[in-house]
């Protein structure tokens, strides 16, 4: 298969296997998603929706974060890891909302990426999943993968992007970031597979011998 043979098949596929991928963390609108996804760096979605039910009945606004004290914020969050940096960028972030965007999250990535605690990967999850807009989010994932689907050779989590990008179609971008990743959540996990065993793995690389050394993000 030529590379853009593969990224066809891969298209397909994912969305045989899940046609309808839900947003794997918990929240209601734009800001606690925002939370959400900042609160997940290096740290699990399952355990983000563990600790975010106690942190939003107490703030699920920018006006509610702000009248709790960082340290009562850091106390809430310290299972999903980074909370003495996390908890400051949240009690942060929701005063900028305040001051210079009305208490509303941005629908644009210049602006979401200024905020404190917010990197590119939570920019675009936010632009994507709350707002619609086309973008590929990369996570470990999707970088795992897509070095093993021949579709980028790993130098950096930029390049991945910038190379699914041009491989899929845009309007697939949003589905099928999370469609790779429930696919590799469940088929080709990182000390699992590589490259060898799962169904789409075997699929675009058939005659694969030797297991894939994937760079890490």
């Amino acid at each position: 298969m030529t590379k853009k043979q593969r990224a066809e098949f891969i298209n397909q596929a994912l969305q045989d296997y899940y046609p309808n991928p839900p947003i794997p963390l918990d929240h209601k609108d734009p800001y606690t998603l925002l939370i959400a996804v900042l609160l997940s760096a290096q740290c699990t979605d399952e355990r983000v929706n563990q600790v975010t039910p106690a942190l939003f009945k107490k703030a699920d606004t920018p006006q509610k974060m702000v009248k709790l004290d960082v340290e009562e914020i850091r106390e809430i969050i310290k299972p999903c890891g980074l909370s003495p940096r996390k908890s400051k960028a949240i009690h942060r972030l929701s005063e900028i909302l305040i001051e210079e965007h009305n208490s509303i999250v941005p629908a644009d990535m210049e602006a979401l990426e200024r905020l404190p605690g917010v990197g590119h990967k939570t920019a675009s999850v936010v632009i994507a999943q709350s707002f619609g807009v086309p973008s590929f989010p990369v996570d470990t994932h999707i970088h795992r993968l897509a070095q093993r689907w021949g579709l980028t050779n790993g130098a950096s989590v930029a390049k991945t992007e910038e190379d699914c990008k041009k491989l899929f179609p845009k309007e697939r971008w949003n589905a099928l970031h999370l469609q790779i990743i429930y696919y590799g959540r469940e088929y080709c996990q990182a000390r699992k597979c590589f490259g060898l065993e799962c169904p789409i793995c075997n699929s675009v690389y058939p005659d694969r011998k030797k297991p894939v050394e994937t760079k890490k993000a």
